[in-house]
């Protein structure tokens, strides 16, 4: 079954691009795609869609409420920002809506397939500079972080930021994939969270 992919973009030659080079892989059918929130939201195709892939200024509803409504709608859909905007308060708007990926405009079309099998496998692809600032965040030494975590666990936390699986953190660390999920889990646990993004954003305060 070819991975169903919905667009959400006001700039139409972005999105019939954009449209047109993801349903040229066999792998991927485009569902839908749209100028913005309200209209895609009344085509209810989130319902059976696996990635969507947004803008976050479009007119009309933002795309930062768009993801929170979609995410609201489908928990398991996952949501890639495609954008120009790289502010703290769109990345980690984004991001605290239910966002697991952020690219930046200008992205090449190859980066953004692999982004599309790296968010279906589990990861969170972001742009350089976007993952760079989320990692910064966590170079904030704050009152959560010293008291709650251990140096061990929020060394943990940096590389979930980047996106990286269980076992590339196993790999980098030289240590079992099973410690790795015991390190995670007593980290949700420590933060009362139950997800990669909502452990981020619970440090980032949001």
């Amino acid at each position: 079954m070819p991975l169903k992919i919905a667009i959400v973009e006001d700039d139409s030659v972005v999105r019939n691009n954009l449209q047109a080079f993801l349903a040229s892989i066999p792998e991927y059918e485009v569902i839908g795609a749209y100028p913005d929130a309200e209209s895609a939201l009344q085509a209810s195709v989130f319902h059976h869609c696996e990635v969507l892939l947004c803008d976050l200024g479009l007119p009309g509803m933002s795309g930062i409420e768009l993801i929170r409504q979609v995410k609201a709608a489908n928990p398991q859909i996952n949501c890639i920002v495609l954008t120009v905007f790289e502010d703290d308060d769109n990345v980690f708007g984004a991001l605290k809506a239910g966002a697991t990926g952020y690219l930046l405009k200008g992205t090449r079309p190859t980066r953004i397939v692999d982004a599309i099998d790296e968010i279906v496998a589990g990861g969170s692809p972001m742009t350089g500079t976007i993952a760079r600032k989320v990692m910064e965040s966590f170079q904030q030494k704050d009152v959560l972080q010293s008291e709650i975590l251990t140096e061990r666990e929020n060394e943990m936390l940096v590389f979930l930021s980047r996106g990286l699986r269980y076992k590339e953190i196993a790999d980098a660390l030289n240590i079992s994939i099973e410690t790795v999920r015991t390190h995670i889990r007593n980290i949700y646990q420590k933060l009362q969270v139950q997800s990669r993004t909502e452990a981020i954003n619970k440090l980032r305060g949001l």
